[in-house]
């Protein structure tokens, strides 16, 4: 067992983030880089094989450049080449590593969902935490969100964060929302006032609780609390639009959670404001 960052990456614009951001990471934390790349196995039809071949030597000859550039400035970077199926491969190669960063074809807030599921399948299949980066401008950021539910994963999730965050030097923003039940369609139920509150009185313990001993673990992180009513993924996400990285945790469970998250996570995915990271 090692202790890279692992950067599933591909030559598109999307993957030049990730080496970016990878690589970054690498630096600050002194840790190696591996840039692995997938491309399809052989499925046995004719003329495949030199078109496998000839593939193969552009891919790997990609990664060694682009591996080159950054050694150049000082960075340990190895590059693999996989073959297969790219949710086993990276998933398999990452194992026992310190993070595995992918990217997304997610372009922002006009550009519509993420159009592939490959990605969050990978996410769901990690047992490492996994870093998405969207394929948009992410400078002029500040602050490390993370959402807090009280669960278990959610302590793993504000331990990631907190880590972060006191490494950046920048803010952590702790977030727990709370959503009343939904009406029916027409309905015109108005919520009683101690309702409300006592919704917003069970998020900011949530909080309190989840947070207690960080500020002793980290007597110089900056900590913030937000209590906010709405829809999780979506309160997630537009706060995360200013922040430098966000992080949640993964419910997923049993024996089909290698194909699904929990549903907050797989929502907030689907349209990343920033770098996210989903945790176990």
């Amino acid at each position: 067992m090692s202790n890279r960052i692992v950067a599933g990456v591909e030559p598109t614009s999307a993957g030049t983030r990730v080496i970016a951001w990878s690589a970054q990471r690498a630096r600050e934390r002194e840790l190696p880089l591996l840039l692995a790349s997938v491309i399809g196995g052989p499925i046995g039809v004719v003329g495949e094989g030199e078109l496998l071949a000839e593939t193969s030597q552009q891919v790997r000859d990609w990664l060694e450049g682009e591996a080159e550039k950054l050694r150049a400035d000082g960075l340990s970077v190895e590059t693999i080449l996989l073959q297969g199926d790219p949710v086993a491969q990276l998933t398999q190669t990452a194992a026992g590593e310190n993070m595995l960063v992918i990217g997304s074809d997610y372009r922002g807030p006009e550009s519509g969902p993420v159009r592939g599921i490959r990605g969050i399948r990978i996410v769901a299949a990690s047992a490492i935490p996994v870093v998405v980066i969207p394929d948009h401008d992410l400078d002029d950021r500040n602050g490390v969100i993370v959402g807090v539910d009280g669960s278990p994963v959610s302590s793993a999730a504000i331990a990631f964060a907190a880590a972060e965050a006191d490494r950046l030097r920048e803010p952590l923003i702790a977030v727990s929302v709370w959503t009343p039940l939904t009406a029916r369609p027409r309905n015109s139920l108005v919520y009683p006032d101690d309702y409300m509150q006592a919704l917003e009185r069970t998020a900011e313990e949530t909080l309190a609780l989840s947070l207690a001993g960080l500020r002793q673990d980290y007597p110089d992180l900056e900590i913030q609390t937000r209590a906010l009513p709405g829809y999780p993924s979506a309160v997630i996400n537009e706060l995360a639009a200013t922040a430098t990285l966000a992080v949640v945790g993964s419910h997923g469970r049993g024996a089909i959670a290698r194909f699904l998250l929990g549903s907050i996570s797989h929502e907030v995915l689907t349209r990343l404001s920033t770098a996210t990271a989903v945790v176990r």
